[in-house]
């Protein structure tokens, strides 16, 4: 891959997207079946907020990534389609809405992320953990990823102490576009952030995700990927970034399939225990397949 990147027209919020972009339609029994039980306990899921492409796949599957603490986000990332603004309080009651869901819908694998909430002294690390807690009390056999915000520098300990089966943190993009997207997030911090887990607890599996097409090159990709190595990261996610909005980040190229995987083969090659890389991957894509193949490698 070059270089080079190429710009959509400025006035393109959503520029003709290539052929690989078909994805199914929401709307079979089980997506309306689990959206339904999501509205009755209240719950919001990032497959909504975020506008995910595989949100018609993955529900019709009985998957979903919950999304606790609220959808009202105190940052407003360039990137991103969640509503910012000033979130409405804290609910206790959230975990066990959550875990009588997943108990509920039996399943094997859930996973967990939230808004940010610097709101919040410990960022919502202690309702991340009452989450997991309250799924094992019900469901032990169902694992657990948590896809955390930085938590600004608190509340991580607590959470290790929680032992989600995977930790997930995501840096988003490389260093050079970072603070024009994340202006309040940490290039920095999030590689620090993963660093700690491993400190924490050398067995616990730690994973990132990026998003490419934000004008970032491919070196800085690699260098990017190469710094997640560095701090002991096992998983790896890459996706296209889709802009949400003309008040979003413009998107400045889409990648090609074969380029997405020779990402991911040259991730295989820096030492990650597994990468999804793909035009629609997203943090919590096969996220159980993940799981399972950091499991085998051990």
């Amino acid at each position: 891959m070059t270089e080079q990147t190429t710009s959509p027209q400025p006035s393109e919020a959503r520029p003709r997207l290539p052929a690989w972009f078909r994805v199914r339609a929401p709307g079979g029994e089980n997506f309306v079946h689990l959206a339904n039980l999501l509205r009755g306990n209240g719950l919001h899921t990032v497959c909504e907020e975020a506008h995910c492409p595989n949100i018609g796949e993955c529900w019709e599957g009985r998957t979903a990534t919950f999304m606790v603490l609220g959808d009202i986000c105190t940052r407003a990332c360039r990137y991103c389609a969640v509503t910012s603004g000033r979130p409405l309080g804290l609910d206790l009651e959230e975990p066990e809405r959550l875990a009588r869901t997943v108990e509920r819908l039996s399943l094997r694998y859930c996973v967990i992320t939230s808004v940010n909430r610097d709101d919040l002294p410990d960022g919502g690390a202690f309702i991340f953990a009452q989450c997991v807690q309250k799924i094992r009390e019900r469901l032990q056999e169902c694992k657990v990823e948590v896809l955390i915000p930085d938590f600004q520098g608190m509340g991580l300990r607590g959470m290790v102490r929680a032992q989600p089966d995977v930790l997930n943190h995501n840096i988003e993009t490389v260093r050079r576009v970072f603070h024009s997207v994340r202006p309040k997030g940490s290039y920095d911090y999030s590689l620090e952030l993963l660093r700690r887990v491993k400190e924490l607890d050398p067995a616990m599996a730690t994973k990132s995700g990026m998003m490419v097409g934000l004008g970032e090159t491919w070196s800085e990709v690699l260098e990017t990927m190469g710094d997640l190595r560095s701090v002991a990261c096992d998983l790896l996610t890459i996706g296209q970034y889709l802009r949400p909005s003309q008040k979003h980040a413009p998107i400045e190229r889409f990648y090609t399939p074969q380029e997405f995987a020779a990402l991911r083969d040259e991730g295989l090659a820096m030492g990650f225990k597994h990468v999804a890389a793909g035009p629609l991957v997203r943090s919590s894509y096969h996220a159980g397949e993940q799981h399972a193949a950091a499991l085998a490698l051990g």
